[in-house]
């Protein structure tokens, strides 16, 4: 699908990648970013890219921001914390908000989507993990509902005759980013530069992918995978430890914290510990990462300390 001349709409469009992505297309499309602002930021929407606030488990608020002139849709509102307080509340809503914007795009025959899914499908999976690892096995309900979700799509595309890119993200890092490992080290050492508190042992390891090649690769996918169905990795070929965000985060901030370590071999329940994803398949459409994974950590660090110690 060319992205060039389109009505795109994007769900989620105020938050981390829907924001970032929203300006990458704005330049050549007519771009609506549908937000509930309960996460994202309505300064992260780009000038010139129209706003409707919209609760997509509301399906009245669905069928405000998906009309009949879209082209495609990029599903990327949900609830996106793995270890969230309300785990029936996650699995519903995120649910519920992707079956409401399926069910809305076929009422009104707009049949392109693109969707955020996870690398938490896999679970604790060998690596690296290639899209058609079985049996997919998540071990966290946020996991639980990104599967649920490619079910769905997989039915509409199936049976509907929907054109669908899923895309199973790594870690993806970089501007407005919130709530995960690079800000809130940073927003630990503001608060204490002496000393950072790092979940579990420190030898998580996992794929780090910068928003800007995210965000890249995700177009990329939907201008070249045409199939009826396009499920695609995005991650690096290299990972990066706990401690060595730490140690990149405070490098960084110029400062040098001792290292405390609550133990275990995973930060929270639900936390897979190790992770890399099999990038091949996106490699053999023509699409390859501009940096490893240290590296979008550090870009990352260099970016997200000028926003929140400004």
């Amino acid at each position: 699908m060319n992205l060039t001349d389109k009505r795109v709409v994007v769900t989620g469009g105020a938050g981390l990648v829907g924001s970032h992505l929203a300006k990458r297309l704005a330049a050549d499309n007519d771009v609506v970013v549908a937000d509930d602002l309960s996460k994202g930021d309505r300064e992260r929407v780009p000038d010139g890219v129209e706003f409707v606030e919209a609760d997509m488990t509301d399906a009245e608020d669905v069928a405000d921001a998906i009309t009949a002139d879209v082209d495609v849709v990029f599903h990327f509102a949900a609830y996106t914390d793995t270890n969230y307080a309300n785990p029936r509340q996650l699995f519903e809503e995120n649910t519920e908000m992707t079956y409401n914007v399926l069910e809305r795009m076929d009422e009104v025959d707009v049949h392109n989507v693109a969707f955020t899914s996870s690398s938490t499908i896999y679970g604790e999976a060998p690596m690296p993990t290639p899209e058609d690892y079985a049996p997919l096995e998540p071990i966290s309900v946020y996991g639980a509902s990104k599967l649920a979700d490619e079910g769905l799509i997989s039915t509409y595309a199936h049976a509907d005759e929907f054109t669908a890119w899923v895309f199973r993200f790594a870690n993806i890092v970089g501007p407005h980013q919130r709530g995960n490992v690079v800000p809130d080290f940073i927003e630990k050492l503001v608060e204490n530069p002496e000393e950072l508190e790092i979940l579990g042992d420190g030898r998580q390891e996992k794929s780090y992918l910068h928003v800007s090649d995210c965000v890249d690769a995700m177009c990329h996918v939907v201008e070249h995978g045409q199939k009826d169905l396009n499920t695609y990795n995005l991650g690096t070929r290299t990972t990066t430890s706990v401690t060595t965000i730490a140690d990149i985060v405070a490098d960084e901030m110029d400062l040098d914290p001792e290292y405390s370590y609550t133990g275990g071999d995973r930060g929270w329940k639900g936390d897979v510990p190790k992770m890399r994803l099999s990038i091949e398949k996106l490699s053999a459409l023509g699409w390859e990462p501009t940096t490893s994974s240290d590296d979008a950590v550090r870009k990352a660090a260099h970016d997200l300390i000028d926003e929140l110690t400004a």
